[in-house]
C-alpha cells in the first residue's frame, strides 16, 4: 500500500546493530553508516531496522539492529520479518510479466477478458494496471485490512467486489495520465490466477520467489506466529497517533511500549497490492537477480520491458515502468518501490549504472525511508562492485 503525502499517508502509506556478514567487503564509510544506524535506533527514530546493500553476486553491506519487540526485549535480526506493503507491487508486476512472456496474458488485452466483473469499462488494459495509467481511482485504503485472527476465513473476492462497488468511476481516461491505484494492482491478482490456474500467493511463491532461492521464511504472504516477525509501531508523539481512532480499525490498536504504540498483526485484503511479509535478505535476492546480466525470472526482452519508462497515450513519458517507479540521486537514475502502512515502512532501490541495489525495512510507520537511503546509499554506489 503506497505511502501518500501528508498526515493520512504517513500511516498508509539495549541491543543495537550487528557485526559484518561473512561475505561483506570492508568499504570506505561503512562504519560511518553503521554508526548512523546505531544512532537511529538509540535515539528512537525507529524501534528496529534492516538495511542491506547488494551487488549481483555478493552482499556489500548489511545491518540489523534495534528491537523487533520492545516490550518483549526481542532484538531485530536478519531473520526478523516485517510487512512490505506496497513494495509487494513490484513482485506482483514480475509475476505478471512472466505470464506475458509465456503468452498467457497480453499486455494490451482489456482486463474484462480476465475479470468476471468490474465497473471500469472495456478500455482498461493490463499494461495500464502495471504502469498506474488505468485511470482507476485510488481511495485511501486504510480500511482494506483485517486482523490476523480472521485471515483463515477472510473472503478476498467479496472484499474486492465491495471496493469496486463503492468506487465504480474512473478518475481519468485509460492511458491518459499517471495516477497511482491500489485497486489497479489488486485487480492484477485475479488476472494472474486465471492465467496461471493457481492462487496468487502460490503462483508468486512457486514461480518468482522459489527460483531465486528465497525461502518462505525470508519472503511470503504469511505473517509468522512463531516469534520471528517484528511488531509494528506508531510513534506516540505524532499526528497519526492523535488521529488513529478516525483512521484505523480499533481492534488493530495495541498498547504503548515506551514512546511507541503497538499495531496488532494484520493482513491486507488484497495480497497483490501489498501482501508480502519478509526480510531485507529475501528482497535482496530478488534485487540481485535484477542486477545480473541475465535474469532467472524472465528473458532479456522481458527484463528490458520491466525496466523501461512508459508513456501515456499522448506520448508523454512518466517516471514509471511496468512495475518500478523511477528516481534520481546525485544524477544517477534508479528504480524503486516504497511501502508503508500500519506499523512498518520500507523502500528498495536498484541503481543500474552502479550495479548496486539497496533496501531498508523498519517497524515504524513514520520513519523517513527515502531520506535515509538518499543519505546512506551514495557511500556504496561507487565501490560496490569491488572488494576493498
Amino acid at each position: 500500500m503506497r505511502v501518500l503525502h501528508g498526515v493520512l499517508t504517513v500511516f498508509y502509506l539495549a541491543t543495537v546493530g550487528c557485526g559484518p556478514t561473512m561475505n561483506e567487503p570492508a568499504l570506505p564509510d561503512a562504519e560511518a553508516v553503521r554508526s548512523h544506524l546505531d544512532a537511529l535506533v538509540r535515539d528512537s527514530k525507529t524501534p528496529g531496522i534492516q538495511y542491506l546493500v547488494v551487488a549481483p553476486e555478493h552482499t556489500v553491506f548489511e545491518y540489523d539492529g534495534g528491537w523487533a519487540d520492545i516490550a518483549g526485549r526481542r532484538p531485530m535480526n536478519a531473520a526478523t520479518t516485517m510487512m512490505a506493503y506496497s513494495m509487494s507491487k513490484t513482485i506482483t508486476a514480475a509475476a505478471m510479466l512472466q505470464l506475458v512472456e509465456a503468452q498467457k496474458v497480453n499486455l494490451d488485452t482489456p482486463i474484462d477478458r480476465s475479470i468476471d466483473s468490474h465497473p471500469y469499462g472495456a478500455g482498461v488494459t493490463v499494461r495500464q494496471l502495471l504502469s498506474h495509467t488505468s485511470g482507476i481511482p485510488n481511495p485511501i485504503p486504510l480500511a482494506w485490512v483485517h486482523p490476523a485472527a480472521r485471515h483463515a476465513t477472510f473472503d478476498e473476492r467479496a472484499a474486492l467486489a465491495t471496493v469496486l462497488r463503492e468506487h465504480p468511476k474512473l478518475s481519468s481516461a485509460p492511458g491518459a495520465k499517471y495516477g497511482y491505484s491500489n485497486i489497479g494492482y489488486w485487480l492484477l491478482g485475479p488476472i494472474i490466477e486465471k492465467a496461471s490456474g493457481e492462487s496468487f500467493p502460490s503462483y508468486v511463491s512457486d514461480h518468482v520467489l522459489r527460483p531465486l532461492g528465497i525461502t518462505p521464511e525470508e519472503l511470503g504472504y504469511v505473517v509468522p506466529d512463531n516469534g520471528t516477525s517484528a511488531k509494528g509501531y506508531l510513534e506516540k508523539y505524532s499526528w497519526m497517533n492523535l488521529l488513529k481512532w478516525f483512521l484505523i480499525d480499533k481492534t488493530l490498536v495495541g498498547g504503548y511500549e515506551g514512546r511507541w504504540l503497538h499495531i496488532h498483526d494484520h493482513y491486507l485484503n488484497g495480497p497483490a497490492f501489498g501482501g508480502l511479509v519478509g526480510t531485507a535478505r529475501g528482497f535482496g535476492k530478488f534485487l540481485q537477480d535484477q542486477l545480473r546480466p541475465h535474469s532467472t525470472l524472465f528473458n532479456d526482452t522481458t527484463r528490458q520491458l520491466f525496466n523501461t519508462p512508459v508513456q501515456t497515450n499522448g506520448g508523454t513519458e512518466i517516471p514509471m515502468t511496468l512495475g518500478w517507479h523511477i528516481g534520481t540521486l546525485n544524477g544517477a537514475r534508479f528504480l524503486y518501490k516504497e511501502g508503508g502502512g500500519g506499523g512498518f515502512h520500507c523502500m528498495m532501490r536498484v541503481y543500474p549504472s552502479s550495479k548496486t541495489a539497496t533496501i531498508v525495512m523498519t517497524n515504524a510507520t513514520g520513519f523517513d525511508v527515502r531520506g535515509f537511503l538518499d543519505s546512506a546509499d551514495p557511500r556504496f554506489l561507487s565501490t560496490s562492485n569491488g572488494r576493498h
